[in-house]
């Protein structure tokens, strides 16, 4: 689409707002249910050990269908694969909301995680396709996109507090039916089509990698709970890792595989994804752990503690929209990303110091907010750079591919932090000393995680590829993750890189 045909401005930053509201939806769906949890146990019979599903059946279904939702996206057009999310989303919230029993609700949370598949990619190529052409305004749609994931994290925290109190458990499901109804209804007016592309549906890769990917996620987020040597766990593991072999050697075989395994030779594509699987890897348990943190040592109950992230979520979001696109104009994307790494894995640093006889002001708050500076200055370059460095026609790849980065390393290394902090006193409940100990070893391990991060990038990011011909816009797409197609005369549609 060229930018003869693109919406009109104030279009295109509604529309954007639109994007930005389904990034902050998928986040909030795997947040909001928290609070809720003890009364869907007691109405619906989940044992202790089942209840963690409620989580893990969205976790599951999300992490193992994007890549099939990235590459609906590049086939059947963007903006169809994105309405079709929303009404996957508005039908698992409808079952999950409803439910009856236990099988009903993990059913409908499932169908929630196949939406935001859908969804996700969808969105992120309906950012590039609308802001691609124009580098300046590209850093601050993305840094607007990146903003509504703490936002949705953090809004999840309170909503499901206040609607938990106030109304009951299922409106946690159905406050996405009128939200999502808006969003069926905006998507036509304001989003740009992309015509349907001749090509095929690799079925029987979608099938590996979802399989493969659902397998492993499963393995990892119940590996804490039955144990890492257990045989389920082995057995579950070895599966993944024989699906995602097969899934590679069908990539290698087919003419039209459903990931393109060249994708990765994209400069700087295969680095920015690994950066952002350790950012998920590092924030997420950070998250978790404060949680517990805040509410089992120092005694807050769930809504009270969702108020004490306010601070550090209005961080990160101020950082994401004010200075992470000033950084990047100033010193790059590398330096950047290299830069928001370090500063995260001093904020875990220091949230590693926190005592059982703690305090909000002393032990969370100072540490919170460098962690959020350090993250808020991460993400945004390392999601634009792997964005940018993908070929346009293979925008809803990228985004899946990116996508599944930071989800899956954000399952990696939430069980490995729960099990670190088990192995070091958290699974003593009431005991705040060893529950001090325990949350303090995994914030240690995150912090071990941003480190490789930092260190990762700083090695791997090329900031000028001396390999590209002049002229070449892959040169501009890979030292600016906001240069996407601005050496091809602006066309969002001409090929960024080789």
């Amino acid at each position: 689409m060229s930018h003869t045909e693109a919406p009109a401005a104030s279009r295109r930053w509604w529309a954007l707002g639109l994007i930005a509201a389904a990034q902050f939806m998928v986040i909030m769906d795997t947040s909001i249910i928290g609070v809720a949890l003890p009364k869907m146990q007691a109405e619906l019979g989940f044992s202790p050990g089942d209840l963690s599903w409620v989580f893990n059946a969205y976790v599951v279904a999300f992490g193992g269908l994007l890549l099939l939702g990235g590459r609906l996206s590049d086939l059947l057009g963007a903006r169809r694969v994105f309405a079709a999310g929303w009404a996957v989303l508005l039908a698992g919230s409808l079952v999950a909301g409803f439910a009856t029993g236990v099988a009903a609700e993990l059913i409908g949370r499932a169908v929630q995680g196949v939406g935001a598949a859908l969804i996700a990619p969808a969105a992120l190529t309906l950012l590039m396709m609308l802001f691609g052409g124009n580098p300046r305004e590209l850093t601050k749609a993305i840094a607007l996109y990146g903003a509504a994931a703490p936002a949705g994290g953090t809004a999840g925290v309170f909503l499901g507090g206040v609607i938990t109190e106030y109304l009951s458990w299922p409106w946690v499901f159905f406050l996405n039916v009128p939200i999502a109804a808006v969003a069926l209804i905006a998507t036509p007016a304001l989003m740009p089509a992309a015509p349907a592309r001749r090509g095929s549906i690799d079925f029987v890769g979608a099938l590996t990698v979802t399989l493969g990917l659902g397998a492993g996620v499963y393995a990892i987020v119940r590996a804490p709970e039955v144990g890492w040597t257990d045989s389920s766990t082995l057995l579950v593991g070895a599966a993944a890792v024989a699906l995602l072999l097969v899934f590679v050697a069908v990539q290698a075989a087919r003419r039209e595989p459903l990931m393109r395994l060249g994708i990765f030779s994209a400069p700087n594509l295969a680095a920015a994804n690994v950066a952002q699987l350790l950012l998920g890897a590092a924030w997420v348990p950070m998250w978790f752990f404060l949680n517990l943190y805040l509410q089992q040592v120092l005694g807050l109950s769930a809504f009270p503690s969702g108020s004490a992230l306010l601070p550090m979520t209005t961080f990160i979001m101020l950082g994401m929209i004010v200075v992470a696109p000033k950084a990047i104009a100033a010193f790059g994307p590398q330096k950047t990303l290299v830069a928001g790494m370090t500063v995260l894995t001093a904020g875990l640093a220091g949230l590693s110091l926190i005592r059982s006889d703690g305090s909000f002001w002393a032990d969370v708050l100072p540490a919170s907010l460098v962690a959020a500076a350090g993250m808020s200055l991460a993400f945004i370059p390392s999601l634009g750079i792997a964005l940018s460095s993908a070929r346009p026609e293979e925008g809803g790849l990228a985004s899946g591919i990116v996508n599944t980065s930071y989800q899956i390393g954000s399952a990696l290394g939430l069980a490995a932090m729960t099990a670190v902090a088990a192995a070091n006193g958290a699974d003593r409940l009431g005991d705040l000393s060893s529950l001090t100990d325990g949350y303090s070893a995994a914030f240690v391990g995150a912090a071990v995680i941003a480190a490789a991060g930092a260190v990762l990038a700083a090695v791997t990011l090329r900031t000028r590829p001396t390999d590209a011909p002049a002229g070449d816009p892959t040169d501009a797409a890979a030292s600016d993750p906001t240069a996407d197609s601005a050496a091809s005369g602006g066309s969002v549609d001409a090929p960024a890189s080789r």
